[in-house]
C-alpha cells in the first residue's frame, strides 16, 4: 500500500493504539496468535500483516464488524446534514437552509465529506486510533512535483493522473459542504481552515479512500475480490456505489500473487487464508489485473509480478502516419483529411489502441502458474485499419487502397507493415531506451524516480514483445509454409503439413 513517511517514534504507538481499539470493535476477531501487524517501511510497504507462525488454509484471520467500517451509513455526519447523503436526488438541498447545496454528492465525495468530519473531530471521533495510521502524505503521481511526473516520460500515466479534476470536485462539491456547514465541521473552540488548508486535506482523505477503500456493494456477484475503487477518485461507478474504509482489511497490502481473500458477509467481512501460509510470511490481498501503470497511480507502488498486467496504447495517429506514407502517398491533403475524418466519425473509434499480454488468471490459491505473452494485436486496430482503407478506396484517389481491397495477402503485408513501423515510432516517444533505463535503475534514485523507470521499462519492453510478433508474423506471411514460432525451414513446415 502506500508508504508512510513517519519518523519511528509513535508509529508502534499508534499500531498499539489501533489494535486495541479494534479488539474493542463488538464482534471484531484478530488471530493474533497467528498474525502481527508489522513494520514494513523498510521495504516501502508502510504497515503489513505477518505470519508469526504456520497458517493452515482456510484459516479465518480476522474478523471486522460492518458497524467498524467507516462510510456513508455509519458516520455521525448523515445524521447532521441528512440531506446531502441523498444518492437518488438530481440536486442536493440543505433541509435546515432550505437552499440548493450544489451539485448533487457521489459515493466519492459523501465519504470524502465523512473521512473529513471524523479527521476534524479530533479525539471526539469514535475512529481515532484508526485515522492514525492512515498515512499522511502518499508516492501517488498526484502528489509529484512537474520534474518526477516528468520521468514516467511517454506512458499515458501522464495524462491520467487527474490532479486538475480532482481540485475541481474539491472546490465545487466539498469545499461548498464544508463552508455550509462549519458548525458541524468544526468543534467548538477549533480553529477553522482556510480553503487551501481544506483543498490540501481533501486530497488527502480522497487518496486514502483510493488506497485502502472497499466496494461494500458488490452487485455484480463479486464478494470483495479486487476491492479497489473502478477509476480515478472522483468518480466512481456513476456515484452510486457505497464505498467505505475498513480498519484491518487495509493493514493488508497487496500483490499480483496472494494469500488471503476479504470475503463480505452481511453482519462482517473476513480474511481468510486461501492457502498454507509459511511463519514469516506476508499476508496479502488482490487488487486485481493491474499493469504497474495504474498500480502506481491508485495506491503508489510498482511489483515485478504485476509487469505481467502492462499494457502500452499505441495512438492511432501513429497508425494514420505510416498509412499516409504508404496508402496516401497520391492523395491530395485534403482527400486525406476526408478519409481520417470518416474512420473517426465510426461509432466504435479507439484513439489510442491498448496493447496487453495474455495469460491466465490466478488459480483459487491466488497463485500464478503460467507466464503472460503478447500474443496478437486488438481487434479495433485491424478494423480501423480496414476502414481506412475503404474510406481511401471510395474517395477515387487512391490506387493503392484499392489494390489492397481485393489483394487479403498484400493488404496483410501492409498492416504488418504500418504496425511494426507505428510500433518503433511509440518507442522513440520515450527519452531513454529500454537499455539505458535497466543502467539508470542500477544509480541512486527517488523512490519516485525509480517507480517511474519501472512503469516506462514495462511499457517499453511490451512494445518490444509486440514488435517482436509483428515480425514473426511478417515472416509467416513471406513464406506462408512457415509456422510461428517454427524453427523449421519451409520445406520442412512443408514436409510436414503433407
Amino acid at each position: 500500500m502506500e508508504v508512510e513517511m513517519e519518523v519511528d517514534r509513535g508509529f508502534d504507538d499508534r499500531t498499539r493504539d489501533f489494535m486495541n481499539w479494534f479488539l474493542a470493535q463488538p464482534g471484531a476477531m484478530l488471530r493474533s496468535d497467528l498474525i502481527s501487524i508489522e513494520d514494513l517501511r523498510g521495504r516501502n510497504a508502510g504497515r503489513g500483516i505477518i505470519a508469526k507462525t504456520d497458517i493452515a488454509a482456510d484459516t479465518v484471520l480476522f474478523t471486522i464488524p460492518r458497524p467498524a467500517i467507516i462510510c456513508a451509513a455509519t458516520s455521525a455526519l448523515k445524521d447532521k446534514i441528512p440531506g446531502i447523503f441523498d444518492l437518488d436526488g438530481d440536486t442536493v438541498s440543505d433541509p435546515e437552509g432550505g437552499g440548493d447545496a450544489g451539485p448533487p454528492q457521489d459515493s466519492w465525495t459523501l465519504l470524502i465529506l465523512a473521512m473529513l468530519y471524523e479527521h476534524l473531530q479530533g479525539t471526539a471521533s469514535r475512529w481515532k486510533p484508526y485515522l492514525d495510521v492512515l498515512p499522511s502524505s502518499f508516492d501517488t503521481p498526484m502528489f509529484w512535483s512537474s520534474a518526477e511526473v516528468s520521468e514516467l516520460q511517454a506512458s499515458a500515466l501522464v495524462g491520467k493522473i487527474g490532479k486538475e479534476e480532482a481540485d475541481q470536485m474539491i472546490t465545487t462539491k466539498i469545499i461548498p459542504v464544508v463552508r455550509a456547514h462549519e458548525d458541524v465541521f468544526f468543534p467548538s473552540g477549533s480553529q477553522k481552515l482556510n480553503n487551501e488548508q481544506l483543498l490540501g486535506l481533501a486530497h488527502r482523505m480522497g487518496s486514502a479512500i483510493m488506497a485502502y477503500a472497499f466496494d461494500l456493494e458488490n452487485e455484480d456477484g463479486n464478494d470483495g475480490e479486487g476491492e479497489e475503487p473502478e477509476d480515478d477518485w472522483v468518480e466512481d461507478k456513476e456515484g452510486k456505489t457505497m464505498l467505505g474504509m475498513v480498519p484491518m482489511a487495509d493493514m493488508l497490502n497487496a500483490d499480483a500473487e496472494f494469500n488471503a481473500h476479504i470475503n463480505h458477509g452481511e453482519e462482517a467481512l473476513t480474511a481468510t487464508a486461501l492457502r498454507d501460509i509459511k511463519a514469516g510470511e506476508e499476508i496479502l490481498n488482490y487488487y486485481g489485473p493491474l499493469p504497474n501503470s495504474e498500480l502506481l497511480r491508485r495506491y503508489g507502488y510498482v511489483t515485478p509480478k504485476h509487469s505481467r498486467y502492462d499494457v502500452v496504447e499505441l495512438p492511432w495517429q501513429l497508425i494514420e502516419e505510416e498509412l499516409k506514407e504508404r496508402v496516401g502517398a497520391d492523395m491530395a491533403p485534403s482527400e486525406w483529411e476526408k478519409v481520417k475524418q470518416r474512420v473517426r466519425s465510426e461509432d466504435e473509434f479507439e484513439e489510442g489502441l491498448v496493447l496487453e499480454r495474455i495469460g491466465e488468471d490466478p488459480d483459487p490459491t491466488g497463485q500464478l502458474l503460467s507466464e503472460a505473452t503478447f500474443s496478437g494485436l486488438p481487434d479495433e486496430l485491424g478494423m480501423q485499419f480496414k476502414t481506412l482503407i475503404k474510406a481511401a478506396k471510395k474517395s477515387g484517389s487512391s490506387k493503392v487502397a484499392a489494390e489492397l481491397l481485393e489483394d487479403k495477402e498484400k493488404r496483410k503485408k501492409i498492416y504488418l507493415q504500418v504496425v511494426l513501423a507505428a510500433l518503433h515510432a511509440r518507442e522513440r516517444q520515450y527519452q531513454t531506451s529500454l537499455e539505458e533505463d535497466k543502467q539508470l535503475l542500477m544509480g541512486r534514485l527517488s523512490r519516485a524516480q525509480e517507480m517511474a523507470i519501472v512503469v516506462r521499462m514495462g511499457e517499453k519492453k511490451l512494445l518490444r514483445e509486440a514488435q517482436a510478433w509483428v515480425r514473426e508474423q511478417m515472416d509467416v506471411a513471406n513464406h506462408p509454409l512457415q509456422e510461428p514460432g517454427s524453427q523449421e525451414d519451409g520445406r520442412s513446415a512443408k514436409r510436414r503439413k503433407l
